[in-house]
């Protein structure tokens, strides 16, 4: 219990009781718009306890985890043990735990199938540079000074282009 009284379980709880009474005020509100002949607020006057019940799921959530409870059981569970109890496993071995994930940037680490995985590194390979003698591409020299004249004369349009201008060589 000592876990739901720490500063931060605290603001969850003030601020949870906060959102759910005045989002019940504001459907209340809209209930007396309602009845007072704004058809239209029928509609905010079920939507305000609808978030007001967001908001309690959402701090039923907090408090289950805080206390440790698992947030979802897995429906694979259920049946497994079911299984289990009716016929014995033919190699008598336990099931392999699965091993806890370090913490991601000072996270918990993520639960088992919340679809959440971590990058994978793959090593880059060094490009190989090409010979300027050799690998000499007309074509690509021709858009890189295009590329560069366009960079030179920002507001230019594209048909004053004067075209390839050839250096000494």
């Amino acid at each position: 219990m000592r876990r739901l009284v720490t500063p931060p379980m605290l603001g969850k709880h003030v601020l949870a009781i906060a959102l759910i009474g005045g989002f019940l005020a504001l459907g209340w509100w809209q209930i007396s718009r309602a009845s007072a002949g704004n058809t239209l607020s029928w509609a905010y006057a079920i939507e305000w306890p609808v978030f007001a019940g967001f908001v309690g799921f959402l701090w039923y959530r907090e408090i289950r985890e805080a206390l440790g409870f698992p947030a979802v059981r897995p429906a694979a569970d259920a049946t497994d043990s079911a299984d289990a109890a009716d016929s014995p496993d033919a190699s008598g071995a336990e099931p392999v735990p699965t091993p806890a994930l370090p913490p991601v940037l000072g996270t918990r680490a993520p639960k088992i199938g919340s679809g959440f995985r971590r990058p994978v590194l793959v090593p880059r390979q060094p490009v190989a540079a090409a010979s300027a003698a050799g690998a000499a591409d007309p074509e690509l020299d021709e858009y890189n000074d295009y590329l560069a004249w366009l960079n030179a004369n920002p507001g230019a349009k594209a048909s004053a282009y004067p075209g390839r201008r050839r250096g000494p060589g």
